[in-house]
């Protein structure tokens, strides 16, 4: 086995955590997942894995193991809007390429539009088939799909009139434009991502270097647009899982790929996804068992599948029910690689992290190296939610994407999430089971975070998305937030 393995890395977009089949979905969903529970069954399956309420913070999350609003990626971006992930971000790429890995990065990107913020300027030797941003921002101005835009007005045809397409380019030069993105190409947009990715791991394979492979799928996200073969695949016939077929599929060529090259034990590949499910685009969304939706604090926001394999390192047909975030990501693989994090950021500044190395969960040897998960939507400067083992506190209420930021009145919400894990049944002083005694050590591990703003400050918000004008996190807007989650803790008796 090779001392640094190749790294596969999958970040898929908006697959529920009850679509796969590993996962209670698959046929029983109306859409076999053949290839993701093979992936499962010979690898290791997360039962309690995190990631964010949302595309960019969730993305920005796993590839830079901070939390987002750290790096001022916590909204997401739309076109024209510049900004992106900040040049002094370390990212996966760049923290490997100290080891001397090989990077490339294919799909989507969604981490800004800024010639700073492109893959290639964050550590990546290549990019292909990247795309800046969600796929509806392809088909607003597609009269397929919206012949009521209003082509005329000068203003909204400013962001929508020329979204940049697919680009590809290589470190140290401009990255360039190779198509646009529509209708008319999106059904065949991950075909081309594989295809690529395919022809990388084949000329990478036998390299004299280990590599490193970020390959975004751009499905699941809405609007699915199944490619022609995979059109009615599905038991349902349905668009999304159409698309969930066709996901399957393409990460299944890949990882028979690996294995036809007989380079499986030296590769580890990790499948995951950005964010919970979205169910606010019902029937062109995942599916999750759990409370809330995208964009809320609740289990259903940031609660996503993930499965990591890797023959001969990790026991084939475990499950783990740990803690564990995408966040974790950085500190693993750089474990693995043989690498400490940074100290400091790629301009010489004071850098924290808030990634957890789990190399002993993957290769079987201890538990999760965390005990708690912090919930952030995309407008909050404080944690609106904390999972401490068990145990979890929710401030902002919020049950859906469009909703306000909403905190509790009087007290938290207080749920277990062994005995509850739909977050149905609130204990905090409600009856004989309420357990108040809980949540004052939540609230302070919740409020811990606050001192590290103070000695690493955040950078600025990258983008303003469409629901606040862009903002410097400062002390009066965290003190705010904070009156509003611990407003009456203090005063229960």
């Amino acid at each position: 086995m090779a001392e640094k393995p190749n790294i596969i890395l999958f970040m898929s977009d908006d697959v529920g955590w009850g679509d796969l089949g590993c996962y209670g979905g698959g046929e029983n969903r109306g859409a076999p997942t053949p290839n993701l529970d093979r992936l499962a069954a010979e690898g290791l399956q997360f039962m309690s894995f995190y990631g964010q309420p949302s595309c960019t913070p969730g993305r920005a999350a796993a590839i830079t193991g901070r939390l987002p609003i750290r790096s001022g990626m916590t909204t997401v971006a739309f076109p024209g809007q510049g900004g992106g992930l900040p040049a002094p971000e370390w990212t996966l790429a760049s923290v490997l390429k100290k080891a001397d890995y090989d990077t490339c990065h294919i799909g989507k990107w969604h981490l800004g539009e800024a010639d700073y913020a492109m893959p290639t300027a964050h550590g990546f030797d290549e990019m292909y088939n990247t795309t800046l941003y969600h796929l509806n921002a392809y088909t607003y101005t597609d009269k397929a799909y919206n012949p009521d835009f209003p082509f005329g007005d000068p203003v909204t045809m400013k962001m929508w009139g020329n979204v940049i397409g697919a680009l590809e380019g290589k470190s140290g030069e401009e990255p360039h434009e190779v198509e646009k993105v529509d209708s008319s190409n999106i059904p065949l947009i991950d075909e081309k991502s594989t295809d690529i990715a395919l022809d990388y791991i084949q000329d990478h394979a036998n390299g004299e270097n280990p590599f490193f492979l970020y390959l975004n799928t751009a499905k699941l996200h809405q609007p699915n647009l199944p490619h022609p073969d995979f059109e009615g695949a599905s038991l349902a016939k349905s668009k999304y899982l159409d698309s969930l077929v066709e996901l399957d599929h393409r990460v299944g060529q890949v990882v028979d790929k690996v294995r036809e090259l007989g380079i499986a034990e030296n590769t580890l590949i990790v499948w995951t996804t950005d964010n919970g499910a979205w169910q606010d685009v019902y029937p062109d969304c995942g599916y999750t068992p759990y409370r809330g939706t995208k964009g809320t604090d609740y289990e259903g926001g940031s609660r996503v599948p993930a499965i990591a394999w890797w023959p001969g390192s990790i026991e084939p047909g475990r499950r783990n029910s740990d803690i564990v975030g995408s966040l974790d990501l950085m500190a693993t693989f750089a474990s693995i690689a043989g690498l400490e994090l940074p100290t400091e950021d790629r301009e010489g500044e004071p850098t924290i992290f808030d990634s957890y190395d789990q190399t002993a969960l993957l290769k079987g040897e201890g538990p999760s190296t965390r005990d708690h998960w912090f919930y952030m939507t995309e407008t909050e400067m404080v944690p609106g939610a904390i999972r401490l083992g068990k145990w979890k506190a929710i401030w902002n209420v919020r049950d859906g994407w469009r909703g306000p930021a909403s905190y509790t009145a009087i007290v938290p919400e207080l749920f277990d999430l062994w005995q509850d894990p739909q977050e149905r049944y609130d204990i905090f002083m409600n009856s004989f089971a309420e357990k108040t005694w809980q949540l004052p050590q939540m609230a302070d591990r919740l409020l811990s975070v606050l001192p590290t703003y103070k000695k690493y400050p955040n950078r600025p918000i990258q983008t303003a998305g469409i629901s606040y004008a862009m903002f410097e996190v400062d002390d009066a807007q965290v003190q705010e937030q904070i009156a509003k989650m611990l407003h009456g803790l203090t005063s229960t008796g």
